[in-house]
């Protein structure tokens, strides 16, 4: 017997959502997602379910994560309430619920907090470089390391765990009996949606988002092997010095973009922006920018006198690996293609 929590409405106002009582359950957002089939209801079965406070559906449920919010469905609803941006609300719920942490509902539900955690990190990383006498080739080198081990730790401690965290509630809980082989079979659908995003095309007039995250994909991933595999800030090398320049402003003209089309509320999706959509834009657009400008003073020879610049980078690539990338909403680009991955396992017999 499904259990009811009435109080689940309240939590999940704490995650963004608007009132969902405004929903008559008329099935007009149904009828004009493109999502919809026979087997699946986007987003209509969600907005059930959150209504009537049936929390264990939802966490075994991939269907939040299935839907890519073009927002067709909150501009038509006739009573304005907005279940595209109830499904972003419940991705956001459900990420806190994935994180065995804790860290990310917390920081999800409190903008004073995540404002708080920014500033510890500017405090750690500028007493780290008064305890290395402000010295640039240390602080750089050290700052080299960072980035290689805060991805082996961070994947390693947070993702991973959360990610079967995930597993568990969607497959095993919800009563799914997987083969292994099935599990290799269907491997191609994760690293297919974890590069393209493919499934967004379904969505009507979401080729040019589409295409405007994919090139933003590539640019980070490539950006994140250039600087850490390829180390962009020591090298000689002409081809990787060009390289990272290209990759470096690719991530920061999407990234602009992306802030434009969110200040101007050019769409649904753009009008309805949490604290967490702010700061994963941002920061990915000051991660390309400063890391644009350092690789300038570099080749200039002007990074020993501007030390004050690489600090900055520094600031900002901490912030973004210790806060954004495990309890943020770039999580969401792993989930999201994960559970292209464990729908793939469902749906084989």
């Amino acid at each position: 017997m499904a259990k009811i929590n009435p109080d689940f409405k309240d939590e999940l106002k704490k995650y963004g959502t608007f009132d969902m009582n405004a929903c008559y359950n008329c099935g007009h957002c149904t009828a004009v997602c493109s999502l919809s089939t026979q087997e699946d209801s986007f987003p209509r079965e969600m907005v059930r379910f959150s209504v009537l406070g049936l929390e264990e559906n939802i966490k075994t449920s991939l269907k939040p994560w299935l839907c890519y919010y073009c927002g067709e469905c909150s501009e038509t609803c006739p009573r304005q309430a907005f279940p595209g941006e109830l499904m972003m609300t419940l991705r956001r719920w459900l990420t806190a619920k994935y994180d065995w942490t804790g860290l990310s509902g917390l920081l999800y539900k409190s903008l004073s907090v995540s404002i708080a955690f920014f500033v510890l990190l500017i405090f750690g990383v500028y007493y780290f470089a008064y305890y290395q006498q402000f010295n640039t080739e240390k602080i750089m080198h050290m700052g080299h390391y960072f980035e290689m081990f805060a991805i082996i730790g961070v994947f390693s401690f947070i993702i991973l765990p959360n990610i079967f965290r995930m597993w568990y509630f969607t497959i095993y809980k919800a009563g799914y009996k997987v083969k292994f082989k099935t599990y290799l079979n269907q491997f191609i659908e994760l690293i297919v949606h974890m590069f393209t995003q493919k499934r967004a095309l379904g969505c009507d007039d979401n080729q040019v988002r589409w295409f405007e995250h994919l090139i933003l994909v590539i640019g980070y991933l490539s950006l994140l092997f250039t600087t850490v595999i390829l180390d962009w800030f020591g090298t000689d090398n002409q081809f990787i010095i060009v390289l990272g320049y290209v990759e470096s402003a690719v991530i920061f003209i999407v990234t602009l973009i992306f802030m434009l089309e969110r200040t101007k509320k050019t769409s649904e999706l753009a009008s309805h922006s949490h604290p967490s959509d702010w700061f994963f834009v941002i920061w990915l657009f000051l991660l390309g920018a400063t890391a644009f400008v350092v690789r300038i003073f570099i080749d200039a020879d002007l990074i020993n006198q501007n030390l004050w610049l690489y600090l900055v980078h520094l600031t900002v690539l901490v912030q973004w690996a210790l806060i954004i990338v495990p309890f943020g909403k770039w999580t969401h680009f792993l989930y999201r293609s994960f559970a292209m991955y464990f729908d793939a396992l469902k749906k084989t017999k």
